[in-house]
């Protein structure tokens, strides 16, 4: 009965696929759902993220929200606060960090959380100089925006256009490129304002302004800062008068790609690589830097991030669960073949013109720099009752996944890579899962001067996956990516994405930051004493009071909550046991009795 049912499981997921393929170009997608909800007023609130869970998937309950919509208002909130020795966090409009970046620490339900909703203007514009000054809490869509409208361009920035300034310079977010100071849009960051809790009142207020600029070495310390030295409410950011790009993208075999990979980022400047390792395919996107005079209108509207009809989203989860209930590897690949075949026809969501019928006619796809880097469309519908929505949105039963995103050095990327093809040569269907969610995405980022940023350029790999919505219940073929993650981390010492990441992403990373490590936890001692703005995780991962990122129990290995030691921690009444790693004998995985 198993048997007989995935051929049609493989076949319902690639109609549903098709279907909403054919449907993405007339649904315009609910905007997403508030991130703090309260059962009074802005009293007894529940702080959550974009996806609806964390890691450890805890509740988040704090004692009330404050939206501040200027620089006084902020300045009062940390005050009083500060007078209560009341924890704070900062909470963004959508909220996509994955880890628990946005829960007060302190007694749970007493903290307070601030939210940079309203905090979403352009404060200054410096024409002679190319810079420009916005309040922290404006999206990314919108900071482009604004300066675009000024002939202006950031060069570098994230893919998702959903994500606030404040936020991306939290995590360390980037682009890819090795070009100049490299992706991370940090790097342009030329001042910066904080809002920092003080002991002793000053002019009336248990809260300073902090004033940051290029000299300040204090500043390599809150352009990457986890939220812990206060709250960001301004930053001044370098841009460049606009420009175009021209974005072309090819698939190949993966035979030998991991020794093209340094040459491909040295000649491409906003390049990535996608690899598809069940397909043995990889996909460079060829993507560099035209004058603004060169033709062409083009726009980025990547398919993954197009709203979507809920019920075509609901199907599709469905029946990945079918898929993980009925242990179908080989249904997995089928559906990853025919949508990544598909997506590549029709350009992933880029499109040659803007006229009122955007449509992809072909390569290159040329445009302004604007309008090329990122996108997120299913931000921007009126609401329809949820008749559409973001894939991932957790108000129907659609995504749910996990994310690991490790920067791995460039001198280990070859090495990394070998490891990862024996890995799948020896299960030749067990990635086929994360082709589902684009793949291996490899990105590019420069070594950073900010305290908190990447150690050495890097390859950047984010990759996404299926997560059961009972955490107690296995994923197929799990211990392969596990092991993909511990020799990532590990064996090839990569740094962690700090806006996403299971728990175990973020081991060893205090020793891996070394001296900087140290400057900045001196840093946070200086603006934030009495650590209100801190919190267990943010302890954990800093290797501060004690506290630890593991948390230990039946189960935990599969949310990524522990590497498995005992059997207990994986699932053995189901099957899965801790065993070594095939390729990496030092990785500690979740496997199946049945699998060798």
């Amino acid at each position: 009965m198993v048997a007989a049912l995935r051929l049609p499981v493989a076949a319902a997921l690639v109609v549903l696929f098709f279907l909403a393929l054919s449907m993405w170009g007339s649904v315009h997608g609910s905007p997403p759902g508030p991130v703090v909800t309260c059962t009074s007023g802005n009293s007894n609130c529940t702080v959550t993220n974009a996806y609806g869970a964390f890691p450890d998937r805890s509740t988040c309950r704090v004692a009330a929200v404050t939206y501040p919509s200027n620089e006084s208002e902020l300045l009062l909130a940390v005050s009083n606060a500060t007078m209560k020795k009341q924890h704070m966090k900062v909470v963004t409009i959508y909220s996509h960090s994955i880890p628990k970046l946005s829960c007060p620490g302190g007694p749970s339900g007493a903290g307070l959380v601030i939210s940079t909703e309203r905090l979403n203007k352009v404060v200054a514009v410096d024409p002679a100089a190319n810079r420009m000054t916005f309040q922290a809490g404006i999206t990314l869509r919108q900071l482009l925006d604004a300066a675009a409208a000024r002939g202006l361009a950031l060069p570098y920035t994230p893919y998702w256009q959903g994500i606030t300034l404040g936020g991306l310079l939290a995590t360390g977010s980037h682009g890819s490129s090795l070009f100049g100071k490299g992706s991370a849009v940090h790097e342009r960051v030329v001042g910066m304002r904080l809002i920092a809790p003080s002991s002793v009142p000053l002019g009336g207020f248990y809260a300073k302004v902090v004033d940051l600029g290029e000299e300040d070495e204090d500043l390599l310390a809150a352009k990457v800062s986890l939220g812990v030295l206060g709250v960001v409410s301004q930053v001044t950011l370098q841009l460049e008068p606009m420009f175009k790009r021209s974005i072309t993208i090819r698939a190949q075999k993966d035979v030998g790609f991991e020794y093209t990979i340094s040459t491909f980022a040295a000649a491409t400047e906003f390049g990535d690589i996608v690899w598809y390792p069940g397909q043995a395919k990889v996909v460079y996107r060829d993507d560099v830097r035209l004058p603004i005079s060169a033709p062409g209108k083009g726009h980025n509207d990547f398919t993954g991030f197009r709203a979507q009809p809920s019920l075509i989203l609901v199907g599709g989860r469905t029946t990945e669960e079918l898929l993980e209930a009925t242990s179908d590897s080989n249904g997995k690949c089928l559906l990853s073949e025919v949508q990544v075949t598909t997506l590549m026809g029709t350009g992933l969501g880029l499109k040659n013109n803007d006229g009122s019928v955007l449509e992809f006619t072909g390569y290159p796809v040329i445009g302004n720099q604007s309008d090329m880097q990122t996108s997120g469309s299913c931000l921007n519908g009126k609401e329809d009752g949820l008749t559409t929505a973001c894939g991932w949105d957790p108000r129907i039963h659609g995504m749910f996944y996990q994310q690991t995103a490790v920067s791995v050095p460039l001198p280990n990327i070859i090495s990394f890579i070998a490891d990862v093809k024996k890995l799948r040569d020896m299960r030749p269907s067990a990635l086929c899962g994360v082709e589902l969610y684009y793949g291996f995405l490899m990105r590019f980022v420069r070594n950073s001067t900010a305290y908190l940023g990447k150690t050495t350029d890097s390859v950047d790999i984010d990759i996404t996956y299926y997560r059961s919505h009972d955490p107690r219940t296995p994923r197929l073929d799990e211990d392969v990516l596990e092991e993909v993650e511990q020799m990532a981390l590990f064996k090839y010492n990569g740094m962690p994405h700090w806006g996403k990441n299971r728990n175990v992403g973020f081991l060893n990373t205090r020793e891996k930051l070394g001296v900087k490590g140290d400057k900045f936890v001196a840093a946070t001692a200086k603006y934030d004493s009495a650590g209100l703005f801190s919190s267990d995780w943010t302890d954990a991962v800093l290797g501060l009071n004690g506290k630890s990122l593991v948390v230990e129990g039946k189960g935990c290995a599969l949310e990524g909550l522990c590497i498995c030691s005992l059997d207990e921690h994986c699932a053995p009444a189901k099957g899965y046991y801790c065993k070594p790693g095939l390729v990496s004998t030092q990785a500690r995985v979740c496997r199946r009795t049945n699998i060798a």
